[in-house]
């Protein structure tokens, strides 16, 4: 359902309207007519007020969960209000600090990344995700050490340094002789390619009788490479930190949207999907409750940016999932900030 702008509220529906969210958003709790009139800038009776609550909630911007509590924003307000309403907050000098400081360590990109998630977690209070990019390593050193004689451990060093190990099954024993051979190959033909460029000259030179390499010593390779291929296009390109800062002092009250959320975390590739409408969109995007199919149950709020590389492509997707009574003001400013450190980590 579309609500009314915020052009169509009147001034006094909207100060009173400004007034429940933000003290939602601060306590958690609804808010009463009497509380708004010692906070709101209006010269308005607590009756007054109530008429004009009563006239929100007939627009379904706001709504009461008791019949003589206060009133809370619904989902359709929220968006109303981080739409139309808010002003975003500046970050701290000590909050810039405390994510830039986790892209100078010199560690691989995706610890970087890990911890600058990490601290956006414990910055925001909420849990947050980052969408990795799929980096394909570059061949530097490829090796094969026997480990019996139907397995051998391939070693690749990629471009980074950094060093990763596969056992690979061998349709029958290969002598040292042939894995030396393979690795030989590998080091003066494939070194400073892509897995999957590595793999298309292999292809190349075999089928034009270029490769110079025995039957056995072909199918090694092959093998050896294919298994990086594989890995590479299965491996996690989500993750997620601080589910712990979910359990708030709130959650006692409302444990089963908790354990509704967590359970909903677990489905990685899902919050990957929904990640992807973000760098489609190129900019922030705020997802509040039901708005998003994933998080309907849980009533939980998405606030995700995309960060580019050097060249301004679109590499991956930042940002934070929280309750719907999520600090957007404060919040919004902190992940669009992470999205220019990554985007400096990745140039």
């Amino acid at each position: 359902m579309t609500g009314p702008s915020v052009n169509e509220l009147s001034e006094r529906a909207r100060e009173v309207f400004r007034t429940v969210v933000e003290s939602y958003l601060e306590s958690g709790e609804p808010v009463g007519s009497r509380t708004i009139s010692r906070m709101a800038a209006l010269s308005l009776s607590p009756a007054s007020i109530r008429n004009v609550m009563q006239d929100l909630e007939e627009l379904e911007l706001l709504a009461a969960p008791h019949t003589s509590a206060g009133r809370m924003p619904t989902e359709l307000g929220l968006r109303l209000f981080v739409d139309g309403m808010m002003q975003a907050g500046k970050l701290t000098a000590a909050e810039r600090k405390a994510l830039e400081s986790q892209i100078d360590s010199g560690d691989p990109v995706e610890e970087a990344v890990s911890r600058t998630t990490a601290a956006l977690s414990g910055l925001s209070a909420c849990a947050g995700i980052v969408h990795v990019p799929k980096r394909e390593p570059v061949l530097s050193q490829f090796g094969f050490v026997p480990l019996s004689d139907g397995q051998a451990l391939a070693v690749l060093v990629g471009g980074d340094g950094t060093v990763e190990n596969r056992v690979i099954d061998l349709p029958s024993p290969v002598p040292a002789s042939t894995l030396a051979e393979a690795a030989n190959y590998i080091s003066a033909r494939l070194t400073g390619l892509t897995l999957e460029q590595a793999l298309a000259r292999l292809e190349t030179e075999i089928s034009r009788g270029k490769a110079a390499l025995d039957v056995a010593a072909q199918d090694l390779i092959a093998r050896g490479l294919a298994t990086w291929s594989r890995d590479g296009s299965q491996r996690p390109v989500l993750i997620v930190r601080g589910q712990a800062n979910l359990l708030d002092e709130t959650a006692a009250a409302d444990l089963d949207r908790i354990r509704q959320l967590l359970d909903e975390l677990e489905g990685k590739e899902e919050i990957a999907l929904l990640l992807d409408s973000a760098r489609d969109a190129r900019a922030m995007k705020i997802f509040i409750g039901s708005e998003n199919k994933l998080f309907s149950l849980s009533g939980s709020s998405v606030i995700a940016a995309p960060y580019h590389d050097s060249e301004g492509q679109v590499v991956g997707v930042v940002g934070v999932i929280g309750p719907t009574r999520l600090n957007y003001a404060r919040v919004v400013p902190m992940v669009d900030f992470t999205a220019q450190t990554l985007s400096k980590l990745v140039s």
